[in-house]
């Protein structure tokens, strides 16, 4: 297996290299303590200082103290500029004249190769909202739709590396998933007959869906599915610069303004037809038990005419609307 090149002042790569994205192989450093460095700055200083003041009145001991002490102290800042301290869940990308040299990760006050260029990023869990976006359902109807996304940096050489700005990135792929998650899926149940069938990878999982598999389900009722789906969508997305998306939840669902108003009209209306449908389904169950019933006493069938008579009384007693009932006029 490839290993990372080392550094002879810092420390040594460990570990195999992670999942390339591009040219980019993510390594770890162990960097060494900054302890002893600064111990060793300090007494620089002092040799400095001293040396220095040797070179006070004369006889001077040797004309070259004073370039020795110049150089004790060139010395000790290009040491100093080693010096590093991260918080845990931190991370420092460290360059070499432009070359990838590994990551840092390791929490405290450390020493690196002052020659390296460092960038620190955080590893700590992020939040995002998107949104409210307007945009068009599988049906058509203008829809306000919004999103929370919980992420974080897996790979810190990939995500500072491999995009300009990470975060920038996350924030236009999440809108971008958020919108085509909106658009293969109807907002209310009663529009499922009118969304158009849907093919592809949908999913987010690199695995055609068959047809209709995504309109099936509705943004109003199919929150904890529509969650597991923009969550595997943003994880496709995130994977190749080493964002780790770890949790994607709906956060604002409504229609449009615009529409609003039209369209809770629409659902009222679905819900009374509905009602009455039940409600005759049940009336019709309770005239049939009551017509089987009372033939089995009698010990015959009732006569067709006599049967429809029947039927029809009962239902307008049970449902209590005449109008929508027919009436036969039997004569009796």
């Amino acid at each position: 297996m490839p290993s990372a090149p080392q550094s002879p002042n810092t420390a040594r790569p460990e570990g195999e290299p992670s999942i390339r994205s591009g040219h980019i192989t993510e390594y770890t450093f162990r960097a060494i303590s900054a302890w002893p460095v600064l111990a060793t700055c300090l007494a620089l200083v002092l040799a400095g200082a001293w040396l220095f003041y040797l070179t006070g009145p004369p006889p001077i001991l040797s004309p070259a103290l004073p370039f020795v002490g110049i150089a004790c102290f060139l010395l000790t800042f290009f040491l100093l500029k080693g010096l590093i301290i991260l918080q845990p869940n931190e991370a420092a990308v460290c360059l070499l004249f432009g070359k990838y040299k590994g990551t840092l990760t390791q929490a405290g006050f450390c020493w690196l190769n002052p020659f390296y260029t460092r960038q620190k990023l955080s590893l700590r869990l992020k939040t995002q909202e998107t949104g409210p976006l307007k945009v068009n359902d599988a049906v058509g109807n203008p829809v306000e739709i919004g999103a929370v996304i919980i992420w974080r940096v897996a790979q810190a050489a990939r995500a500072t590396l491999e995009v300009d700005n990470y975060g920038l990135y996350v924030s236009a792929q999440s809108e971008t998933a958020l919108r085509l998650l909106a658009s293969r899926h109807p907002y209310d149940p009663t529009e499922q007959q009118d969304a158009q069938p849907t093919t592809g990878t949908g999913t987010g999982t690199g695995i055609p869906a068959p047809a209709d598999a995504l309109s099936s389900i509705t943004l109003r009722d199919g929150s904890d599915a529509l969650a597991s789906i923009l969550l595997q969508e943003l994880q496709l997305r995130m994977a190749p610069v080493g964002i780790d998306v770890v949790e994607a939840r709906i956060s604002h669902l409504a229609y449009a303004p615009e529409i609003a108003g039209a369209m809770l009209r629409k659902q009222a209306a679905s819900a009374v037809i509905a009602a009455r449908r039940v409600i005759t389904q049940g009336a019709v169950s309770i005239i049939d038990d009551a017509l089987a019933d009372l033939e089995g006493r009698m010990g015959h069938q009732l006569e067709p005419q006599q049967r429809a008579a029947m039927i029809s009384n009962l239902l307008v007693v049970l449902i209590g609307d005449r109008e929508t009932t027919p009436t036969v006029n039997t004569g009796l």
